[in-house]
């Protein structure tokens, strides 16, 4: 044997005969042979002396040392100083390592720079010979002395770690009867070395019912010292690395009060399988209690609670009933020490779940809040609910098989109706009717008659406003007479009919609201693509001044119209497309006779009327395409109508019959504004016209007889004085002005304008792109001021501004869930580039700041409201500073009324998984209910607060009335979602425009 092996493994062994040689089996079994083994008897008095003597005797690489320590730690140490290998090994006599243990840990210590130890994978094994699923702590790997400060992260024999640090830092504290081994990789983590992951399960850990691992008391006194010298320094560690010097970092908020909670609620779960003594609540009080660790706290319980029952997952909820009283009492006594039912009601939800996903249901489950059943698919009938209970965790079976895990929400009976409903929406009405022979008639005349009704089901193919709901229901309702369904005020339909009618009282009992706004009135959007010209200009003006001309954008632009005018008088005058006449009634008075036309008869009555007491006017239905037009004028203007011509050939038929109505030396004036299409990289209109005002200035001053003369230009729009030279007359250079627009741009004309260009135009990319998926944008505040602590969850204005400017100038159109929901219910790719902003609270920055932005980039967003604290502040933020105010009804409804949409962020705000069935169906109502009453809309969608789902909250949320649920998925949309549960992506206060644009770009991709 080698003087020097590479691994020294050190196996204490007192009073060991019953396990000792399947330790040291696995030893000979491994795959390397350089190693030594160091057998240390710790003062046996059975057959381990003989044991050992026996594979010393056979085999060189194992020595033995006796010791008279009566503990592990004083075992190990005496086997640490007859060591000899680079690495050091401790193995419990009871415990054992696959065969490849040494080979891999040694092969990923030889990977890694300057390792200290490799650590491995463990499972636990149970006295029945069940094995736990694998456990493993890859925080050790990226920071190994904070997560020993805080626990013991891997089991004694899971590593390999260099025996010099182990000699150099003094091996095991005797002075510890448990915890001995966290103390120790503490030290050698405080050093600063690297700790190698690898990502198996190659060590086995038995679990005993005499292990020292189950004297909570003396565990939770002796972690309590591990755990105050990891967060203080330690004089025995003589070169810590400097950032561990002084112990642990407390500002992350898990300090050492809290470190000794976990591993005291570890214990206390571990006493409920066993059945030992209760512990301190004093220490428990450290737990946090929000909702994002209610998941964590239902591991740990859940690991504690396999220790102290010895059981595997997949047995402990057939044994609930040993554990189950004293585990409720914890959870109980947490929800008190909390001072929160609803935070231990969640960790409630949360075990119920684990204990059950392990279980195959061999018999009914009855746990704290949940009932684990079976229900044969063929054969359904009515099931009670016992006290307590209000979810439901089903296997539907046929034939012995599991054809669905079925897992809901229940306030009160489940009939035979219901779970017909059920059956339908998981198992195909054709694998129901598969070798039905062996049934009875009745039963296959009842499951055909299934199998008819779900084919002639609408559902297959929702219609308009239906929704994705696969569940078959209507095949449901259709089963009514031979399912048996009778109004019954315990079962949980009837129970939710009840909640509704409480919550629609309290809707109505409320205070009086104002009407729902009227929706804005816009101009239809008109494509200049109507082969009936004059249909579609009547059309467009069935709406009374469809584009605002009395606004201030509109006058100043008229103002600058009129000051372009040629000097002198004019005498004839024709005003083509002269729409209601708004500008008509100010050229009037600068002529001496005005001609003023347009191609639609409703325009023109509209203009007559309004100018009736002007006699200098004469109005005509004139088509200056297809008409001939009136001749010898002095002025002819044109304004905003030109680029509704199909194409430049026709701009230039007209362009020519302009020149010839006008009289020698007469003057043309257009004005027009630029369409991006002209120019994509200057500021324009994104309209879907085939040119702009650059491109008509072009082509009216490259028509014979036509000379430009002079040029207002603004940043939007140009108006232009054309004047027909009369014969030997040579052209002068035109003057240009740019000037500034000074009014204001009203939102209907804003929404439109790409400041700075666009790198994409809506018409084109809907027209040319189909894609599979899109972003669904997950925003809270937009402000400027607020808790540092919130800063994730806000967004300033200005960075805002430039996310949506982003969107609009790269061909982004916002849809809404509804849309999305269509999308996916009809497997329709989306078109162009659809994006869902949506604002999680209602806060009353969205209406300050947010919602001014989006109608300036022609966007909208869907807000979900918390409806019980409408008008107030978001209190569930108090923990991080001053709340923020909500927007109120009054600004709700006028917000509906602008084009914004609002769907329920549910009644109050608490994280969904600490509700009970009941209270989360009343929220669901409730909150449904009033945003339909502020609106004046059906509602549909719902966001779950802190995006906290579980099981219970899609099907319930549709029996309360709901298509479109989003909940924690991160991610794009596409077409395989549930509709139900859909994925958003988070736009974080914290993050860069160049972030948010890589982040839509990855969707696009």
């Amino acid at each position: 044997m080698a003087d020097n092996p590479s691994v020294s493994i050190v196996v204490p062994a007192r009073n060991a005969e019953l396990t000792l040689a399947q330790a040291l089996d696995c030893l000979i079994n491994q795959d390397i042979t350089d190693w030594e083994a160091i057998i240390v008897d710790d003062d046996s008095n059975d057959r381990t002396a003989a044991i050992i003597a026996s594979y010393v005797g056979r085999d060189a690489r194992f020595r033995t040392v006796n010791s008279s320590a009566h503990s592990a730690a004083g075992a190990r140490n005496q086997g640490i100083s007859s060591a000899r290998g680079r690495w050091l090994m401790f193995l419990d006599a009871d415990d054992w390592v696959d065969a490849s243990f040494l080979a891999k840990m040694l092969a990923a210590l030889k990977t890694a720079p300057d390792p200290v130890a490799a650590y491995c994978g463990s499972r636990r094994v149970m006295p029945d010979g069940a094995l736990t699923p694998s456990s493993i702590a890859p925080e050790v790997a990226i920071q190994p002395f904070e997560t020993f400060a805080r626990r013991c992260a891997i089991r004694t024999h899971a590593l390999l770690i260099d025996r010099a640090t182990i000699v150099e830092l003094g091996g095991f504290d005797v002075s510890l009867a448990t915890c001995e081994d966290w103390d120790l990789w503490q030290r050698v983590a405080r050093l600063g070395n690297r700790w190698v992951m690898v990502d198996e399960p190659l060590a086995y850990y038995r679990a005993s019912p005499n292990s020292l691992t189950r004297n909570s008391t003396q565990m939770i006194s002796d972690a309590e010292i591990v755990i105050a010298r990891g967060f203080s320094a330690d004089p025995r560690v003589k070169h810590p690395a400097s950032a561990h010097a002084k112990g642990a970092n407390p500002l992350d908020g898990r300090a050492a009060c809290e470190a000794l909670a976990w591993f005291a609620l570890w214990n206390a779960a571990s006493d409920c399988g066993s059945g030992g003594g209760s512990i301190p609540s004093r220490i428990l009080r450290a737990l946090p209690a929000r909702y994002e660790w209610a998941p964590e706290i239902a591991k740990v319980v859940f690991d504690g609670l396999m220790v102290g029952s010895l059981s595997a997952p997949q047995q402990l909820a057939a044994r609930w009933d040993r554990f189950g009283g004293p585990l409720t009492d914890l959870v109980i006594e947490l929800s008190n020490l909390w001072s929160d039912p609803a935070a231990g009601r969640r960790v409630q939800y949360h075990l119920d779940q684990m204990l059950l996903d392990f279980d195959d249901l061999a018999a009914p489950r009855r746990l704290a809040r949940t009932l684990g059943i079976r229900v044969d698919v063929r054969h359904p009938g009515s099931t009670e609910l016992p006290e307590g209970i209000d979810q439901l965790y089903v296997y539907l079976m046929m034939e012995g098989q599991i054809e669905a895990l079925v897992q809901f929400g229940v306030l009160g009976r489940v009939t035979r109706r219901h779970w017909i409903e059920l059956i339908l929406a998981f198992v195909p009405p054709e694998r129901l009717l598969g070798n039905l022979s062996g049934h009875s008639r009745m039963a296959s005349r009842f499951w055909k008659r299934v199998a008819r009704l779900a084919r002639r089901s609408p559902v297959d193919a929702p219609q308009k406003g239906a929704g994705a709901d696969k569940s078959n229901m209507s095949a449901a309702e259709a089963l009514l007479s031979m399912a048996g369904r009778r109004s019954d005020q315990d079962s949980h339909f009837g129970k939710l009919a009840g909640l509704a009618a409480e919550a629609q009282a309290l809707v109505r009992s409320s205070a009086e609201t104002k009407e729902p706004f009227a929706a804005p009135r816009r101009a239809r959007a008109a494509d200049g693509r109507d082969n009936d010209r004059t249909s579609f200009w009547n059309r467009h003006f069935a709406i009374e001044d469809p584009w605002n001309y009395g606004s201030p954008y509109e006058q100043e632009k008229y103002e600058r119209q009129l000051e372009i005018l040629p000097a002198g008088p004019i005498g004839r005058a024709l005003e083509l497309a002269c729409a209601e006449g708004h500008f008509t009634r100010q050229l009037a008075p600068r002529v001496g006779h005005l001609t003023a036309t347009d191609i639609s008869a409703v325009a023109v009555g509209r203009a007559r009327a309004r100018c009736r007491h002007q006699l200098n006017i004469e109005f005509r239905v004139l088509d200056f395409l297809a008409d001939t037009l009136p001749g010898e004028m002095d002025l002819i203007i044109c304004s905003e109508v030109l680029y509704f011509l199909d194409n430049l050939d026709k701009l230039r038929r007209v362009a020519s019959k302009i020149v010839e109505a006008l009289a020698p030396g007469g003057s043309f004036v257009s004005a027009h504004a630029f369409v991006l299409r002209d120019n994509m990289e200057r500021t324009g209109f994104d309209w879907d016209h085939k040119f702009g005002a650059q491109l008509i200035s072009e082509t009216l001053a490259a028509t014979e007889g036509l000379v430009l003369e002079r040029s207002i230009q603004t940043d939007l729009y140009r108006i232009d004085r054309f004047r027909r030279l009369s014969p030997a007359e040579f052209a002068a250079d035109p003057t240009l002005d740019h000037l500034p627009i000074r009014a204001a741009i009203e939102t209907d004309v804003a929404r439109n304008i790409v400041w700075g260009g666009a790198r994409a135009l809506r018409g084109e990319v809907a027209r040319s792109e189909r894609r599979q998926r899109i972003p669904v944008l997950m925003y809270h505040g937009v402000s400027d001021e607020g808790p540092a602590a919130l800063a994730r969850f806000r967004l300033a204005p200005a960075a805002f501004a430039s996310q949506m400017a982003w969107l609009r100038a790269n061909g982004f159109h916002a849809i809404m869930s509804e849309q999305l929901e269509w999308f996916i219910a009809n497997r329709h790719p989306f078109v162009g580039r659809p994006v869902l902003i949506t604002f999680d609270d209602g806060l009353q920055n969205f209406a300050d700041h947010a919602w001014p932005i989006l109608r300036a980039n022609d966007l909208t967003a869907e807000v979900f409201l918390v409806t019980d604290f409408v008008g107030e502040s978001a209190q569930w933020d108090a923990d991080s500073g001053p709340p923020a105010p909500l927007m109120d009804a009054e600004t709700v409804r006028r917000l509906a009324g602008e084009g914004a949409f609002f769907g329920s962020h549910l009644a109050t705000h608490c994280a969904i998984d600490g509700l009970s069935s009941s209270e989360l169906a009343a929220e669901l109502l409730r909150s449904r209910m009033f945003v339909e009453r502020w609106t004046g809309r059906p509602t549909a969608a719902f966001a779950a607060p802190f995006s906290v789902t579980d099981r219970r909250l899609g099907r319930l949320a549709k029996e309360c009335g709901y298509r479109i649920g989003f909940g924690g998925r991160h991610g794009p949309a596409d077409l395989d979602c549930d509709p139900i549960d859909l994925p958003r992506i988070e736009v974080r206060g914290d993050r860069s425009l160049d972030d948010f644009v890589a982040m839509v770009e990855a969707v696009l991709e």
